[in-house]
């Protein structure tokens, strides 16, 4: 439909296009594909606001075990047909979301198949791995939101809608545009509602390799501890709460009820995880966080020595990756601290098993040798291992996001907005520097780089758990 009135015009844009599924013709089909910015042709009654996507397209999530093939499968309106998530792909795709408000009540999935034209088995999916999101009141629209669909926005959020509407009274605003998940296909959602639909999720196919039970380190009554494989998220993320360490290891365990998330491990990192098995346990296991109870070591793969003692920086208070830090004090940014316990050469992981977990070398020019760095973690920081050891010019083997920078500072030294030979005078040039250097680097992983939490105690070693031996040992060269 062309774009009209809130009640019956559609506006999509699509940011990146579509993430596409690979596989044999015979058992797969393709969800998505698209060019940009095309218009839908649909029967629907709903106003899309708009198709966003903040982050980095994520590239790869590859399998070592599964050989796909791509295929295509024409529909209407020349999109490619959507059938199932599952099976799962063997990579991602560019990201897809939708922006909705509701212009008559109903059932969720039924809404969002007549708005979206998608199959409803294909809707019933996306609202199982949690990925559409509601709020009462549709939030403020970005800035590369468009006229149209700003003036959507002050149409269906305007004083004289909002009274008439019973659900919302008593509550502020910001309350009313605070976004919860959908949980159930049959859930009622009344005109006026938003609703945030990822149409593509970001997928983890090494859920569907890994041999779970062998990854239990220790079962209790309050907790179970994990040897979290890489390639996998721990909890799930915001559009992919199926493919998770804590899904598969409760039904590996046979548990009614999901382990819960106490901690965060990256994705692309292997070790020890703690998943609670009660609510109670889970705010526990916070608290003992927060208490400094628990203590973490890992082991890093890295591909030049790093020195003996403790290295401290501080780290850009932004929630974007890559993680900028400086090794001068910057008011406002947060102290990242580590401690190198041992440091021992190793051999250069075999491109057998390079090749297995996805490793790049990206040209590193020393490629016969590795370290092993045993690290006492004394700050938690989102990426910090791995963004510190890479300042110190010893990057994490196959950390895609951080080696190709350390790589570059090493040919350029002052490339880096904040490192030791920073060569920037002015505000305006930090900020060029600033963004030249996320244009430049960020590319996630594909599955596996050289870090384990090889180790996990609380309570004055109390509780002590220990990982098998990292990937990287079972291949060297």
């Amino acid at each position: 439909m062309k774009m009209g009135s809130a009640s019956a015009g559609l506006v999509s844009i699509f940011s990146n296009g579509y993430r596409s599924l690979g596989a044999p013709v015979s058992s797969w089909r393709t969800l998505a594909s698209s060019s940009l910015y095309k218009h839908y042709k649909r029967n629907s009654k709903g106003a899309v606001l708009s198709c966003l996507s903040s982050s980095k397209i994520e590239l790869a999530c590859l399998s070592s075990k599964v050989d796909v093939a791509q295929t295509t499968t024409s529909s209407v309106n020349g999109y490619h047909k959507y059938d199932r998530l599952l099976p799962c792909p063997s990579e991602n795709g560019p990201p897809r979301v939708e922006h909705l408000v509701v212009s008559e009540g109903g059932p969720v999935l039924e809404y969002i198949c007549k708005s979206l034209d998608l199959p409803p088995l294909f809707v019933a999916d996306l609202i199982h791995f949690g990925t559409v999101y509601y709020a009462l009141v549709c939030p403020q629209p970005p800035p590369s939101a468009t006229p149209e669909q700003i003036r959507i926005f002050k149409e269906v959020t305007a004083p004289s809608v909002l009274s008439k509407r019973t659900s919302i009274k008593g509550k502020t605003v910001r309350e009313a545009q605070k976004t919860f998940r959908i949980t159930h296909v049959e859930q009622f959602v009344e005109a006026g509602t938003y609703l945030r639909v990822h149409v593509h999720p970001k997928r983890f196919p090494r859920c569907y390799e890994i041999d779970w039970k062998s990854r239990i380190i220790a079962v209790a009554d309050s907790y179970v501890v994990l040897d979290k494989p890489a390639g996998t998220s721990v909890g799930g993320t915001s559009d992919n709460i199926e493919e998770s360490c804590a899904t598969f290891a409760s039904r590996a365990l046979g548990f009614s009820t999901p382990l819960k998330t106490t901690h965060q491990i990256d994705n692309c990192t292997e070790g020890c995880v703690v998943l609670a098995r009660t609510k109670e346990y889970c705010s526990i296991f916070h608290g003992k966080i927060r208490e400094k109870k628990v203590k973490k070591l890992y082991l890093a793969l890295t591909a030049a020595p790093v020195p003996i003692g403790i290295i401290t920086h501080y780290m850009r208070p932004i929630n974007v990756a890559p993680r900028l830090i400086s090794e001068d004090f910057i008011k406002g940014w947060y102290l990242c601290k580590l401690e190198v316990m041992e440091c021992k050469e190793v051999p250069w992981p075999d491109p057998v098993i390079q090749q297995k977990y996805c490793i790049e070398d990206f040209e590193w020019p020393s490629k016969d040798r590795a370290y092993e760095c045993k690290i006492n973690l004394l700050t938690g920081r989102t990426h910090q291992v791995r963004a510190q050891l890479a300042a110190c010019g010893a990057p994490i083997v196959g950390d895609s996001m951080y080696m190709p920078a350390a790589i570059a500072e090493m040919a350029n030294p002052g490339l880096s907005p904040f490192g030791k030979y920073k060569k920037y005078t002015t505000e305006s040039d930090k900020e060029m520097a600033v963004t030249k250097w996320f244009a430049r680097f960020g590319k996630e992983p594909k599955v596996a780089i050289g870090l384990q939490a090889c180790q996990i105690s609380w309570d004055d070693g109390e509780h002590f758990y220990e990982a098998r031996s990292p990937w990287w040992r079972s291949g060297m060269a």
